[in-house]
Formats: C-alpha cells, structure tokens, sequence
C-alpha cells in the first residue's frame, strides 16, 4: 500500500476538484483510468495511475515526441572530455506531471482514491496514458527551455545549448540533454544550470550525481584518464545482460507452453 498512496499523493497535482458536476465547463468528456502495479529490478514495488487514453478520442493531430538520441549522448561526452568540462546527470521528479495537458477530460474518482471516490476531477496536468501526453511535456519543454536562453539543436532538438565560457574565459557551449524524465549537462559551471532547471521542474533527492559508474539510460559512464587524455568511456554492461535476460525469460515461456521444441 505504500507504493499506491504515494502515487495518489504524488497525482493529486493533476486534478481540479469540482463541487458537483453543474461546475464542469463545457466542452470537457469523461475520461477513465486505473492503477497498474510492477515490481522494478530491485524489487520495490511501483504503482502508476495511469489515464485510459485508448478509450478517448483522438484530436486527429500528431503526438509524436522523441527523445535523445544515444549518438547524441556519445558525442556530448566526448566534447566534455575534450573540454574538460564537468558531467552530471540526474532524474525529473513526475515529470509528465510539471507540464499542463492540451486535452479537457474529467473522471470520476474510484475506489483507489479513498475518501475522495465518487468525487469529480478535472484533469489538469499531463497524465500517463493519455493520447498527447508527450506531446504536451515536449512543448512544455521547448516553451520552458527556450525562455532561459537555450537553444534547441537542429541536428538532435532534445540536446539543448547555449554559449558560455570556459575556466580560461575561451568562448564554448554548454549542454543539456534531455531523455524524458532523464537528463545530462556538459558544463563548466553545472550548480548555474541545474538551478535554472529546477526552476521549471523538481529533480529527484539524491538522484543529480557526475556519472562516474551511475546508471544512465540503461548503461553506465565513468570518467578515465587513458594515456592521459580524459575520456568517458559508455559501459552498456547492464543494459545487455537485462536485455539476454528478457530473451532467455520470453524463451523460456514458448518451450514451456510447447511453442519452442529442440
């Protein structure tokens, strides 16, 4: 039950609570949703209220929004490395949840929102689930992004830039680079744009670290001094043997329902 009143704690940012239904504008469609369980790598328990956006209408736009590419990820490091700058990364805090949602649903609370079921909810911010979720956390972003001064990349436009300069006062560019709730800056100066960051969201306790061995993005970079030359090798050591385990397990469910047969 921990894992489930912390979501219904942490979902409640999403919701508008009407008196009675009389208090709902106009133009708003019931919506549903439920609560789905898991159990992550390191056996915690996680519980996610997730909207039943297959059950609502489709606007006919696109929703499309992607993330950083691996590519991306290699090449900023290798230009932190070659300009000695700092690497740290770090995990948003509910991150769909800090951007405003572009469709009118309301639900009607269920059981697994305790006292507050039968209760009416605008939904408000971006939800799991729901048709233009990503949609709407990437303009968020760029809205947000673009207001503190950086700029989006044209060749990747989830790796963000903007000019500074270095510790020798030579002119370069620092990065951030943004995978959903996942992000990495290359800078010479971090503490100035992990602080514009959580102006526009909240960064998990703890989870803003340099890299050195941390998982990120399935794989773990840590720095090394090879021949001298400072390098952050991308060991996706982690990221492979989960990948062999999946395989081995889906294997293992066709031999045994008699799919599979040596």
């Amino acid at each position: 039950m921990t894992a489930h009143n912390k979501e219904i704690d942490t979902i409640q940012v999403a919701f508008n609570k009407p008196k009675s239904a009389d208090d709902i504008p106009p133009g708003y469609t019931e919506a549903k949703g439920f609560m789905i369980y898991d159990l992550k790598m390191d056996f915690t328990c996680k519980a996610r209220w997730v909207k039943a956006g297959h059950l609502t209408a489709s606007s006919g736009n696109s929703s499309y929004a992607g993330v950083v590419s691996r590519e991306s990820v290699r090449i900023a490091l290798l230009y932190a490395a070659v300009n000695g700058l700092d690497v740290y990364c770090g995990d948003i805090k509910s991150a769909y949840l800090s951007a405003p949602t572009s469709e009118k649903h309301y639900i009607i609370l269920g059981p697994e929102f305790g006292d507050d079921k039968g209760k009416y909810a605008l939904i408000t911010r971006a939800l799991y689930g729901g048709k233009h979720v990503r949609q709407d956390y990437w303009m968020f972003v760029w809205e947000n992004m673009i207001n503190l001064g950086f700029e989006s990349c044209k060749a990747d436009p989830h790796v963000w830039f903007w000019e500074s300069n270095d510790k020798h006062n030579v002119p370069i560019y620092e990065y951030v680079l943004l995978y959903t709730n996942d992000f990495l800056i290359v800078s010479n100066n971090a503490p100035v744009i992990l602080k514009e960051i959580d102006g526009i969201f909240t960064s998990k306790e703890g989870s803003v670290v340099q890299p050195n061995g941390e998982n990120y993005l399935g794989a773990k970079p840590f720095e090394r001094e090879i021949e001298r030359t400072r390098c952050w090798p991308f060991n996706p050591t982690q990221y492979v043997n989960q990948s062999w385990k999946n395989v081995w397990e889906q294997l293992r469910k066709r031999i045994e329902g008699g799919d599979v047969r040596f």
